[in-house]
């Protein structure tokens, strides 16, 4: 009887090692982000292994995440905000999360034709109204890419004054 509950001792134990060994291996390993990653740039590196899809969403409940399939050096182009995500495989990962924060920077530049140009060099696009003195001139959008949208199709804009808020 003794050595009956000796073997049966040393099944229980290994099968809970087992079990162990097993949930830990099929669980997907993120090496990053890390959790609670914070940063301005909008381009995130995303690698994990064990996985074949990450889900991405701004709310916790993943009710209408964004699905990506696993690959090597997956770079995923955020806005800004605060988002939860997860890595998909045999088991679900833990939820993550991750915040882009906006940032907000102007560049003026020398032009060609001897003038100065505002050129946004932050994350996020930024409505500008433009003024002379205080009549307003026009208004545009200045993109994240560097170009701008304007309100009429003059291809410059002279002013005084400059007010922008993000968009």
């Amino acid at each position: 009887m003794n050595n009956l509950l000796k073997i049966d001792l040393v099944l229980v134990i290994g099968s809970l090692v087992f079990l162990v060994f097993l949930v830990g291996y099929v669980s997907p390993l993120i090496i990053s982000p890390l959790d609670d990653y914070e940063s301005s740039e909008r381009e995130i590196l995303f690698s994990v292994e064990k996985a074949d899809k990450l889900f991405i969403d701004d709310n916790m409940d993943f009710s209408s995440p964004d699905e990506y399939d696993i690959e090597d050096g997956l770079k995923i182009d955020l806005n800004p905000g605060k988002y939860y995500w997860k890595a998909v495989g045999v088991m679900d990962s833990e939820v993550r999360t991750l915040t882009i924060n906006s940032e907000v920077s102007l560049e003026l530049k020398a032009s060609e034709d001897g003038g100065y140009e505002v050129v946004n060099v932050g994350n996020v696009r930024l409505n500008v109204d433009v003024y002379n003195e205080t009549e307003l001139v026009d208004r545009m959008i200045l993109s994240v890419d560097g170009s701008r949208e304007l309100g009429t199709e003059i291809e410059e804009l002279e002013g005084t004054k400059f007010v922008g808020e993000m968009e």
